[in-house]
């Protein structure tokens, strides 16, 4: 019984050693036979997401391209123009209007007194000639008459004086073109300015600014648009939160009164070339913009686009490196391009969505 016992002890030692051995046998098979499944064989599809010259490249086949509603459009030059920005503020026109009334109510009783001064004038030299002709009116009746003229003239310098002050108010606080305006009779700029088909901006230029005022800037509005304003002449008074050398610029788009908004000041430095990017080819991705670029017909490039862009309206973005005009930039579908770059590869799955798969 005894050895009936260590004989089936040893079989089971030598069954278990086999069963090991064959389980080392198989996993350490497992590695090879994978790594050349692995490799692609000849005539097979080429990898969606390859590596060329240290560039990652995105396939895409025609087909797919058209089914996709992936676009491309080539890139232009553009000229660019530097342009030096300053501190705008809309003005409030009310105490021009209100010292334009009294200016009109100072000259209307200046003409009144001008014209009772010449009668009382008139008045006084009749009575001097009737007095000096052997006394036919008594003496108290042509210094009555000296009196009343004396005092009409008193007036009419008083009131010469008050629409003189108007004036100088006036030029004061909103210079000579704006004055000018008011005062002339039949000035358009000013019918302009009533009906408020026209704004008037503060332009604070920077201390460092050489050369003359522009006669033509531009200012953003606050919808993100640019207009053009015209320059009207120096401000006697500045914008006591911004230093500079402060002038009155006209707009015909009406802005918002007190509203604060940057200005941009042509630079007498000569212009260079650009790259017009539009922007609904740009993407982003960590924290840079990014576009693509076909290559090839079925290749797409992701390029970096450089952080001095600048912005120029309708045309878009506006490089000086990195992109050349003609280039066939992605403007549909890039977000699709760069979601497929950045989805894992080599990943073997039943599911559409390998995310849907991780549960």
């Amino acid at each position: 019984m005894k050895r009936r016992l260590i004989l089936l002890s040893v079989a089971s030692v030598a069954l278990v050693a086999g069963a090991g051995w064959y389980i080392h046998r198989t996993f350490d098979a497992s590695p090879s036979a994978s790594g050349a499944s692995a490799q692609v064989a000849p005539g097979q599809p080429v990898p969606t997401v390859q590596t060329v010259n240290g560039e990652t490249v995105v396939v895409v086949a025609a087909d797919v391209q058209r089914a996709s509603h992936i676009d491309v459009a080539p890139l232009v030059a553009v000229a660019i123009r530097p342009s030096n920005d300053a501190y705008a503020a809309v003005v409030d026109l009310q105490p021009l209007f209100d010292l334009r009334n009294r200016q009109a109510t100072a000259r209307a009783d200046y003409e009144t007194l001008r014209a009772q001064a010449g009668n009382s004038r008139a008045q006084y030299e009749r009575s001097r000639v009737l007095f000096e002709d052997d006394r036919n009116i008594s003496q108290k009746s042509l210094q009555d008459a000296g009196a009343v003229m004396q005092a009409d003239q008193a007036k009419l310098r008083a009131a010469e004086s008050a629409q003189s002050g108007l004036e100088a108010t006036m030029r004061q606080q909103f210079g000579d073109a704006l004055t000018s305006a008011a005062m002339a009779p039949a000035s358009s700029l000013f019918q302009r300015l009533l009906t408020g088909r026209t704004s008037v901006l503060r332009v604070t230029l920077p201390g460092d600014y050489t050369g003359a005022a522009p006669a033509q800037i531009t200012v953003d509005t606050p919808d993100g648009q640019q207009v053009v304003a015209q320059m009207l002449s120096a401000s006697p008074q500045g914008d006591p939160a911004v230093q500079g050398n402060p002038y009155f610029y006209a707009t015909g788009s009406t802005l918002p009164v007190g509203t604060r908004t940057s200005a941009h000041l042509p630079s007498s430095n000569p212009g260079t070339s650009g790259i017009a990017i539009p922007e609904r080819a740009v993407v982003w991705y960590g924290g840079q913009r990014w576009v693509y670029v076909r290559t090839a017909p079925t290749r797409f490039t992701r390029r970096f686009v450089a952080a001095t862009t600048t912005y120029t309206g309708d045309q878009g973005l506006v490089v000086s490196s990195g992109l050349h005009a003609g280039d066939q930039v992605v403007i549909d579908g890039a977000q699709l391009l760069l979601s497929e770059e950045l989805r894992p590869q080599g990943i073997a799955t039943a599911c559409k969505d390998p995310p849907e798969c991780d549960d």
